[in-house]
């Protein structure tokens, strides 16, 4: 099973929690064990799996990301003009593989997975690929 979801960001920057879309996948589709991939096609935005319980957390990731890749940088060369942008994303990275174990995500207490918005606000996608085994 596969199936594309599609959000729409607000900000240039921001981490949406897609966890419950991804748990809703593996319910529709009854799988009791597996794995889950979750796939963002965009080569400014990604996938992480991070805290979702404090949300100084996406907060401080984002300003942190700032400050590794500040936006506006005279010797960058892309006419764009969002090279932080494609930085960040190949930092975060584009999927995310989750074990699924009886019904359920296997995820830490505090994990969430997260849609990385990082040249927005724009309309995006993401992919989740189930695989029964």
């Amino acid at each position: 099973m596969i199936k594309k979801f599609t959000l729409k960001t607000a900000k240039r920057d921001e981490m949406r929690n897609v966890t419950t879309e991804v748990q809703g996948c593996i319910a529709e589709a009854g799988l009791e064990s597996g794995i889950a991939v979750v796939y963002c096609p965009h080569t400014t935005a990604g996938m992480t799996i991070n805290e979702n319980a404090d949300p100084d957390v996406k907060r401080d990731m984002l300003r942190r990301f700032d400050e590794l890749y500040p936006w506006n940088h005279t010797l960058d060369l892309h006419g764009e003009g969002n090279t932080a942008a494609h930085l960040k994303a190949s930092t975060v990275g584009s999927s995310q593989h989750v074990i699924i174990h009886k019904g359920s995500l296997v995820l830490g207490t505090w994990q969430g997975i997260y849609f990385c918005e990082f040249d927005g606000p724009r309309e995006r996608h993401f992919y989740v690929k189930l695989i029964e085994g």
